[in-house]
């Protein structure tokens, strides 16, 4: 620890390190980290935090706290935005800026197959082209239902696809052209396919003018049934070039606005690849006091494309106090030039004061919605007579069908609503079929002892989804844990069980009928219907696992592990179920004999 009467010389030490590239991490007298940073020069990038005549306040509170300055090299720019990123992530430093978001982004993939198929993709990348990425799954699906509605190509599993014997649903409704059963040919399918990648290139404009040639061509040589496919072709391809955006016709573009309140950052970002806006997306995160719109695109950009190729150009809504140094460890890790710009004319300029309107509404209207969220806390802490200064209550629920595959669930609601971090569910095991009172005691057995145990803080009160006899299993098991003093309260509906006539049943014993108005009472509606929603959807996960595993266990010759593997194989029931005999005599271990015995016992 380091000795508070000898104050820690920045300059001093800034003056010994050396000037190459690296990371430096800031510590407390305490060991804590501080900051997280990267520089092209280290001594010249620390320097700078010491020899400042005026600093933001934030930098100013981060200084005076430092006891200890400890650094890596690395070999060049890249490599220490890299190391950066991964240290952020993992020490989560008081006053770095988080971005917090662990998800890769989706793209479009064209299979390499005879008749490509077209999917989803997110993660590591195998044979094929990809198109993206996109800011969400939402923007992929909507691309490829488009995709599909154009082009007419297949996105069923292989497993699906070689055992058809009859068109699908989706040939019926022309969304697919039945390369399955042989309805187009190789070369047609071909076409199609470099059609809809043309269409993702930008290059609609140059897809129609080929189509109404070949229109055209159609129609002299009187093959009228072709061409008027075709003129439908066209029809929906120029509808969709009416709703398309266009960046002044950049190839790779993306636009990024900041915005900061009351100790929240928001950014709004807009994507363009090969010409076309593929949407739109806003992060949301706490950041330090003081901190501006300057710092948070500075630790976006470099946590954001630590993890994504950068394109060509990113349109920034404020200047960077050192862009070519950032500029330079983009490029590095794309392997080609990377711009970072600040709008000044034209378009650019208007489609930036679109962005920076969005981050900032974004803000806004999570302020808002904020404020309303603290007044129904408050709410319900009246309702259910909890202390004021209350943090968080948890709901339990219990999920079977006639007692198969008992799950409980557990859900959290604070004052700025649920809390899925601390969610949990309950497999209920050696309990009576069907008897909810037991389950409801093992579930809150289970959950007290991992707060007896420090895994979780205490809540204010347990809320239980059910009447008396709920509520009395659940003070069964406090009892027995030594925890009575933690509130019990329950919910239920009323004598048709229809929602606003609910009853609460207080940790006193008394019963409440608040008014079907009551914002206290939403809030518990809601965190109760969330309850429910949680076991239930895990409950029906379990039965299906159960389920697949059940259907092989007759099958003489398949044990535990076979069972396991020809699931993992065809991708669950349904592809398995999908599979003729030979396609199963290809999973390891299982030979013509065997497969035939499967088939026969799947197909009675």
């Amino acid at each position: 620890m380091a000795d508070p009467a000898q104050p820690f010389d920045g300059r001093a030490f800034a003056a010994g390190l050396p000037t190459a590239p690296g990371v430096y991490r800031m510590l407390d007298a305490d060991d804590r980290i501080l900051y997280v940073g990267k520089a092209k020069n280290l001594r010249k990038r620390v320097s700078t935090y010491f020899a400042r005549p005026q600093l933001e306040a934030r930098i100013q509170l981060m200084v005076q706290s430092i006891a200890k300055i400890v650094f890596t090299i690395t070999h060049t720019e890249s490599e220490a935005l890299l190391l950066e990123n991964e240290l952020i992530k993992s020490l989560k430093p008081r006053f770095n800026i988080l971005l917090r978001d662990d998800k890769s982004y989706p793209y479009i993939h064209f299979s390499a197959h005879d008749f490509p198929r077209l999917a989803f993709h997110r993660g590591a990348r195998s044979k094929g082209r990809y198109f993206g990425p996109y800011p969400s799954k939402v923007a992929v699906r909507e691309a490829i239902d488009r995709l599909q509605k154009l082009f007419r190509l297949r996105t069923c599993e292989d497993t699906v696809f070689k055992n058809r014997s009859r068109p699908c649903l989706q040939h019926q409704i022309h969304r697919c052209s039945a390369p399955c059963v042989g309805l187009i040919t190789p070369e047609r399918y071909a076409e199609d396919t470099r059609q809809a990648e043309w269409f993702l290139q930008g290059r609609s404009h140059e897809l129609v003018d080929e189509l109404v040639r070949d229109m055209e061509r159609a129609s002299t040589a009187l093959a009228f049934e072709r061409a008027a496919e075709l003129r439908d072709a066209i029809a929906r391809l120029r509808s969709v070039q009416a709703r398309q955006s266009v960046v002044d016709q950049e190839q790779d573009t993306d636009v990024v606005a900041a915005a900061v309140l009351h100790r929240r950052a928001a950014v709004f970002m807009m994507f363009f690849r090969e010409g076309m806006n593929l949407g739109s997306r806003t992060w949301q995160f706490p950041v330090p006091d003081g901190s501006s719109e300057v710092g948070v695109i500075d630790a976006f950009l470099a946590q954001h494309y630590a993890e994504l190729p950068p394109p060509r150009t990113i349109l920034l809504s404020h200047a960077l106090d050192e862009p070519d140094e950032l500029s330079q460890q983009l490029g590095e890790l794309a392997g080609r030039k990377v711009e970072l710009l600040l709008p000044k004319r034209g378009d650019r300029v208007e489609l930036m004061r679109l962005a920076v309107r969005n981050a900032t509404a974004a803000l806004q209207d999570a302020a808002n919605s904020e404020a309303a969220q603290q007044a129904r806390w408050e709410a319900v802490l009246k309702l259910l007579d909890l202390p004021e200064d209350s943090q968080r209550i948890e709901c339990f629920d219990i999920s079977h069908t006639q007692g198969e595959s008992t799950v409980a669930s557990c859900v959290s609601l604070g004052p700025n609503g649920p809390v899925r971090a601390l969610y949990r569910r309950f497999n209920i095991r050696e309990v009576k079929a069907g008897d909810d009172y037991a389950a409801i005691e093992q579930a809150v057995r289970r959950r007290v002892q991992r707060i007896q145990g420090g895994e979780f803080e205490p809540p204010a009160a347990l809320l239980i989804d059910g009447g008396p006899g709920q509520v009395a299993a659940a003070k069964r098991a406090l009892a027995e844990l030594g925890a009575e003093t933690l509130p019990v309260l329950g919910i239920s509906k009323g004598p048709d069980r229809k929602a606003g006539f609910e009853q609460i049943i207080l940790a006193d014993g008394r019963v409440l009928r608040p008014d079907d108005q009551d914002p206290g009472l939403h809030q518990l509606q809601l965190i109760r219907d969330e309850a429910h929603r949680f076991a239930i959807t895990s409950h029906r996960k379990k039965r299906e696992k159960a389920r697949e595993q059940s259907v092989l266990e007759e099958v003489e010759g398949i044990g535990a592990r076979r069972r396991q593997q020809l699931l993992k194989h065809f991708g669950g029931l349904q592809g398995l179920l999908a599979a003729g005999v030979s396609e199963l005599s290809q999973v390891r271990g299982v030979d013509r004999t065997l497969a035939e015995r499967i088939y026969a016992h799947l197909h009675p």
